[in-house]
């Protein structure tokens, strides 16, 4: 089933910061689970919101947020894909914390339960740095479910929330939580190769996390989206219709 959705953008106080989001969620008055979206590199671009969007037809109250508000409000309409841009925003990446990431995923979480009729059933999807933003998250949220795409910078310290210590080392925590997780990644991935994978794989299953990992032969990182070079259109496919059901099973 596929619902028809409203959607608007909100702006929230998170440590005397503007926060900037984007919500969708099915039109009339029933409450659905809520799904946190991790953006990309990029932030709250487009290809963020037509995620949420995608989320929210399936029967859920879907949202992203700019967590490089701290940064400055020029950061709150995500940036163009350009070697410059990657160049800043790796610098943005430095400038994020976890206290600080986890307050905006917070408060987020909140918006989306008083203002969007959202349950207490939470899960999380996120692509690339979004993907180890949702890994992030699931070691110290109340998540059900996470669906993770090709998650970088987990297995050694020194970007983004792998600091001090590679975020990896908190997965005894998902566990504790009993977040279901499920990873996709790409064969030819330049940002988590096989051996990365192995370790992402040795570490769930030595914590006892509920999950899933599936690799892709033969595709790379980013295959998901139809607009980039690296796109896979049964990889897409594929692993959307895992996510659902994943939602399905775990949020209801």
């Amino acid at each position: 089933m596929t619902y028809k959705i409203v959607s608007r953008q909100f702006d929230l106080d998170v440590d005397g910061s503007s926060l900037t989001g984007y919500l969708a969620r099915p039109e009339g008055d029933s409450a659905f689970p809520a799904v946190l979206v991790g953006a990309e590199l990029w932030g709250l671009t487009e290809d963020a919101r037509r995620i949420v969007d995608r989320v929210a037809e399936l029967g859920y109250v879907a949202f992203v947020v700019n967590v490089y508000h701290r940064s400055g409000p020029e950061t709150a309409a995500g940036l163009a894909e350009t070697d410059e841009n990657r160049t800043r925003a790796f610098g943005l990446l430095g400038e994020l914390t976890r206290d600080g990431v986890e307050a905006d995923f917070r408060a987020a979480i909140a918006y989306a339960r008083e203002y969007g009729a959202a349950t207490d059933k939470t899960g999380v999807l996120g692509f690339s740095l979004g993907g180890h933003l949702a890994y992030f998250a699931a070691t110290r949220l109340d998540l059900d479910a996470a669906a993770i795409f090709y998650p970088g910078w987990l297995t050694t310290a020194g970007t983004a929330l792998s600091r001090p210590e590679p975020l990896l080392a908190a997965t005894e925590t998902i566990a504790k939580g009993d977040v279901r997780l499920l990873l996709f990644f790409a064969e030819l991935d330049h940002v988590i190769d096989a051996e990365q994978r192995e370790q992402v794989e040795a570490a769930l299953n030595q914590a006892g996390v509920r999950h899933e990992s599936v690799v892709y032969p033969g595709t790379k990182h980013a295959f998901f989206f139809p607009d980039r070079e690296p796109y896979d259109e049964a990889a897409a496919a594929d692993s959307w219709r895992r996510t659902a059901e994943l939602f399905a099973s775990e949020l209801g």
